[in-house]
């Protein structure tokens, strides 16, 4: 087993700039680019066609697509189960606002309970196989927990920086997976500010988003899965909260690269991708449409959506690139939506989700009244995490009852 994994685990070839596309090793430790101190985008050269036929005997985790992710030894893989959730038939809502397909892929049955275990086990499987002793990452919340689990996984030093406002649940959880947890004022672009102070001499990793090439190989693997758990078909549209933005450029980056395997035929059209944010932290938006250049001097406010709170988004360059090649659009979504977005999610569904996943499914209405999504097309909405971890933010509401 140890030499077939270790052939099939060899296909990631090189890193490349995302901006300017110089090649870099993927075979030593790496952070942003040297030229131009942007993310680092994994490349992959199978040494033969890969059938897609080899995943029916694979376990149900995210590690079934081995092959296009980039740990190369078996014994460095730092997994807790991830990946693989369900792919959910919102059969009430469709038929309460008569429309024919929509689903939600259910990201908040991941463990730590967010989508955010994909990417940190990713950055900490690959951190365990350059010889990392510890890792340090600025949060909004659900990655601070996932970096925690998965460091004290792996058996390494964690140091997790978030907002003083974040809700006591995910503050908790560091703490019981052994974390070091820094509470700072502000949002997360000023818990950057702090790591940098903290970890000025280099000690720790900095598994920040995009800041090193792996979390998006992590988060693509949800692009993969929707391909897989759909027949290798894709849905029309995907609507996908939007902060850092690493999962929806991921998502794109899998969609991109089964094309190139064959894994998808010509005929699928790939899906217009829509990136969500809260009205609160808006960044991607302004940018999209004009209004400013970049999100460089943005400056946003906090959101019950605690993961859409990222005013200033390294990734911004590459979403804007997966929303102009997708033929997709931005969207701001208010609390207020979010909090009618969970109520009708609950009480039609079953499903508390995330303020997030709220968010997804209220910006849909808005683009079907719009008229930018049709009825008649295969909707999928991306839910990040639990809403159980948001009973903090959310206890304004339910203290009425």
């Amino acid at each position: 087993m140890e030499t077939t994994i270790n052939r099939l685990l060899s296909h990631l070839s090189t890193l490349t700039c995302s901006s300017c596309g110089t090649a870099y090793s993927a075979f030593e430790k790496q952070t942003v680019s040297p030229c131009c101190q942007m993310p680092l985008l994994a490349q992959y050269q199978p040494d033969e066609p890969l059938s897609k036929e080899l995943l029916k005997q694979r376990p149900g985790t995210m590690w079934r697509y081995l092959e296009m992710l980039p740990v190369l030894h078996e014994e460095n893989i730092v997994s807790l189960g991830e990946g693989y959730t369900p792919i959910l038939t919102l059969s009430n809502l469709a038929k309460k606002h008569e429309l024919k397909s929509l689903l939600l892929k259910d990201e908040g049955q991941n463990p730590t309970g967010s989508f955010k275990a994909r990417g940190l086990s990713m950055a900490i499987s690959k951190a365990k196989e350059h010889g990392v002793q510890g890792c340090i990452i600025p949060t909004a919340g659900n990655a601070g927990v996932a970096m925690a689990a998965y460091c004290a996984k792996a058996g390494m030093r964690a140091t997790v920086v978030m907002p003083r406002h974040t809700p006591k649940a995910f503050k908790e959880e560091c703490y019981w997976y052994g974390a070091e947890v820094v509470l700072v004022d502000g949002l997360i672009n000023d818990c950057a500010t702090k790591v940098k102070e903290l970890n000025s001499a280099g000690e720790l990793l900095d598994v920040s988003t995009l800041k090193e090439p792996y979390r998006l190989e992590g988060k693509k693997t949800m692009g993969y899965e929707i391909a897989e758990q759909l027949n290798w078909q894709l849905p029309d549209i995907i609507l996908y909260p939007a902060g850092g933005g690493t999962g929806l450029i991921g998502i794109w980056k899998a969609f991109k690269e089964m094309q190139q395997l064959g894994w998808l035929e010509p005929t699928v059209k790939l899906p217009r991708m829509v990136a969500v944010q809260a009205a609160n932290c808006q960044p991607l938006v302004e940018t999209f449409y004009g209004r400013q250049a970049s999100s460089q001097n943005y400056v946003g406010k906090p959101t019950i959506a605690n993961g859409l709170a990222v005013p200033r988004p390294l990734g911004e360059p590459l979403m804007l690139q997966t929303l102009h090649e997708s033929e997709g659009t931005a969207i701001p979504i208010t609390e207020s939506e979010m909090i009618a977005g969970l109520q009708e999610l609950g009480a039609n569904e079953g499903l508390f989700v995330a303020p997030e996943g709220a968010a997804v499914w209220m910006a849909a209405r808005k683009l079907i009244a719009t008229e930018f999504i049709s009825p008649d097309e295969q909707i999928l909405l991306l839910n990040t995490g639990s809403g159980q971890k948001y009973m903090e933010n959310l206890s304004h509401v339910y203290s009425q009852y």
